[in-house]
């Protein structure tokens, strides 16, 4: 007999033994796909400099398709919020599964791009050919995990919407430990697998997204949770619905996809500096995904907390609900801040590329850590302007960001080639423009009276 969970009421208190009780959950699993993630680094990294660095490129690329399901989840997620403060149970199912449909055709999109658009632009803007044919071979294999992820992500809207987001960790560990062991197992020929080599980890992370795709609804389905929220019961496609959904999320996914989008230009730019570089920045991509998990958590809190504090009527704690969640944002960030520049060494011998990669990079770790505790204020700031349901806002607050990055890399990376520690300043100043124009937005009051 499946343990019905309590579902009556979804209203959150502002304290920060509610803020802790849903970020802590969130930020388990953010983090253990990321030492996931980073020990597939480390494998590759096995196989020389050159595998190191193409992954960074196809890690990018990778990621630009998965922030846009990221968007779709964080608008899902803000309106699954409201609808449970507001005791409109039944829209949930209804909202989940459009939500589902949307993703999927997403993914084919994005499936069909990588084999169609992909190499075309990889070899106009890559110097090394063999890195193009290696990248693209990889990506071929790797973007079939993309229905898989996303149909994952929206289980992290429904469980974050409604209040329940330490079941998140299911999936997490099984996902995470089926790569790790898929990862060495089919780049080296572990366990009685092949040894494919680097094409090895797009087949295992694959198996380890349906895996854990797979877990997660078990685990709705154990709960009781489907039947609650009425996740099956309307399965029928539904275009009001998905046109509501995809208004409120389309800015948020552009949003996002325009944000990585950036970082694949910026990574194409290292490149044109060489190998080690692009190695050594393939590293900070590491650093930025391990290091700001409890940031990246906060912020979905922020979103999630202050969709449900407006749908309950309190629109005037907002602004002391955000500066609760920012304080203890940074309290995580300053801490792995310290952490990250009194043991630098320990965290880049991880890759094995020897002392000269390790001194290279070590100036580039200053930077990238100030950056995480900028990104630790301003995404909560951020993502609270998601939570108020003007995502328009967010699009536009993020192009006014990205744009200042990218000018800001070109000239000091491609016109004046000076080295890629100043290149990587450019975090510092997208994340401050994010919080200046965020903070501005949210102590504005224009957000008060927002239907979603």
């Amino acid at each position: 007999m499946s343990t019905q969970a309590p579902i009556n009421d979804l209203r959150v208190s502002t304290g920060n033994r509610q803020i802790l009780a849903i970020a802590l959950p969130i930020s388990f699993s953010i983090f253990v796909p990321q030492i996931n993630f980073i020990t597939n680094n480390v494998f590759l990294g096995g196989l020389g400099e050159d595998s190191l660095a193409t992954a960074g490129i196809t890690g990018v690329y990778y990621l630009i398709f998965a922030v846009i399901g990221f968007g779709l989840n964080n608008g899902l997620q803000a309106m699954i919020s409201r609808r449970a403060v507001q005791n409109r149970i039944d829209e949930i199912g209804k909202l989940f599964i459009q939500g589902v449909y949307l993703s999927l055709g997403i993914a084919l999109l994005g499936i069909l791009t990588t084999y169609l658009l992909a190499p075309t632009i990889l070899e106009l803007t890559l110097n090394s050919p063999e890195m193009v044919k290696k990248s693209v071979d990889f990506l071929h294999i790797r973007i079939w995990g993309l229905p898989f992820l996303y149909l994952y992500q929206m289980r992290n809207a429904l469980l974050v919407g409604t209040n329940q987001s330490k079941l998140l960790v299911w999936g997490t560990l099984v996902e995470t430990t089926s790569n790790i062991v898929l990862d060495y197992g089919l780049i080296y020929g572990h366990f009685g697998l092949p040894a494919i080599g680097f094409n090895g980890a797009a087949i295992a992370s694959i198996a380890a997204e349906f895996l854990g795709m797979f877990v997660v609804f078990s685990v709705i389905e154990w709960k009781g949770i489907s039947k609650k929220l009425g996740l099956y019961k309307n399965l029928r496609f539904n275009l009001p619905e998905t046109r509501l959904l995809f208004t409120q999320s389309s800015p948020l996914i552009f949003q996002y996809a325009i944000s990585v989008i950036s970082w694949e230009f910026f990574y194409i730019l290292i490149e044109h500096h060489g190998p080690r570089e692009l190695a050594i920045s393939n590293t900070m991509r590491n650093i930025f995904g391990m290091f700001g998990v409890f940031t990246w958590a906060f912020a979905a809190t922020a979103n999630t907390m202050v969709s449900n504090v407006i749908g309950q009527g309190m629109s005037e704690e907002v602004p002391r609900l955000i500066t609760r969640i920012m304080k203890l944002s940074i309290l995580f960030a300053v801490s792995l801040c310290l952490l990250l520049n009194l043991f630098p060494q320990t965290f880049l011998s991880l890759y094995g590329q020897g002392d000269i990669f390790i001194r290279e990079a070590i100036p580039v770790m200053r930077v990238v850590s100030l950056a995480l505790v900028i990104m630790a204020i301003s995404n909560i700031w951020l993502n609270a302007v998601t939570g108020t349901g003007n995502t328009k806002i967010n699009l536009q607050i993020e192009v006014a960001a990205i744009i200042a990055y990218s000018v800001y890399a070109y000239l000091v990376l491609e016109v004046y080639r000076l080295p890629i520690s100043y290149g990587w300043m450019a975090e510092w100043l997208y994340w401050m423009i994010l919080f200046v124009l965020s903070f501005m937005y949210i102590r504005s009051g224009k957000w008060k009276g927002k239907v979603i």
